[in-house]
């Protein structure tokens, strides 16, 4: 059911927020200050384009200095992926196939406005058993 959904998304949706992320990623690389939020871009972009059977989970000793970019990002890329994400569920909401898309897609945005600090696995990896998780 995975590979179904994630096919669907991969055409209904996911590969634009990729190409979203992958734009943001370029441009934030384009400086070497920036290049954490070009990494942490690039995390997403891959999540945005096979997101069934992962999950967001927090990354272990992620401090204050996670904190300051995720500020950063939210001002400079987040709001704006994040908009993008709530018009792609908009539009895949449209139809019943796509209602479980839409649902995934808002799902996603906590973790599209703060993602420093966070790390993507798979739904079969121990560490995404407890704590504080975003599935999709």
């Amino acid at each position: 059911m995975r590979l179904l959904l994630n096919i669907i998304w991969l055409v209904f949706g996911g590969l634009w927020l990729a190409l979203g992320y992958l734009l943001f990623g370029l441009l934030a690389c384009v400086f070497i200050v920036t290049i954490p939020f070009g990494i942490a871009s690039f995390r997403m972009a891959s999540f945005a384009l096979w997101p069934f059977g992962r999950t967001v989970v927090q990354k272990p000793g992620a401090g204050a200095g996670s904190a300051i970019g995720n500020v950063i990002w939210f001002v400079v890329a987040g709001l704006w992926l994040a908009i993008a994400h709530v018009t792609t569920a908009i539009a895949q909401a449209v139809t019943i196939i796509g209602i479980p898309l839409a649902i995934a897609n808002l799902k996603m945005i906590p973790v599209t406005v703060f993602p420093m600090g966070k790390d993507i696995v798979s739904v079969d990896d121990p560490r995404a058993v407890g704590g504080t998780s975003v599935r999709v």
